[in-house]
């Protein structure tokens, strides 16, 4: 027998032992891709929160009824974008809502929320992620008062 016939035998185990120790490696890379894309999705829709938040306020008459529409508003775009929050945190910035006719006032929402990373995945994945998005808006001017 040829030496490159020994060498070619004494290699068939090789293969399946390399895949045996690259497939859960590149099984797990994979798995951390998916979760951190998830992630950056989550990062998105609260960002999406917070717009929603700062529009529905800047709409409203008064202070209070722009903090309830922000609440509401944020809540319900969490909500349609699937992201389920362990706990959520709505700030409104109020303080250039009531400006004097013919200064433009402002409205500045932000939205924390608290992401149980084993949502993102199969599960058993520990920890979690705290998201912030943070906008303003402009107070439309012709709303009534």
């Amino acid at each position: 027998m040829s030496s490159t016939g020994r060498a070619a035998r004494g290699e068939e185990g090789s293969v399946a032992l390399e895949a045996a120790i690259l497939a859960p490696a590149l099984l797990l890379f994979v798995l951390l891709a998916i979760a951190a894309g998830r992630l950056q999705t989550a990062g998105g829709t609260v960002d999406a929160a917070a717009r929603a938040a700062a529009r529905s306020a800047s709409l409203a008459r008064t202070a209070e009824a722009a903090r309830q529409a922000a609440d509401s508003a944020a809540g319900e775009t969490l909500e349609q974008q699937g992201v389920h929050c362990s706990s959520t945190r709505v700030e409104l910035d109020t303080s250039r809502f009531g400006v004097v006719p013919g200064e433009t006032g402002e409205v500045t929402a932000l939205v924390q929320c608290t992401v149980p990373l084993d949502d993102l995945l199969v599960g058993g994945l520990p920890g979690s992620r705290t998201m912030t998005g943070r906008f303003t808006s402009v107070v439309d001017r012709y709303r009534g008062r």
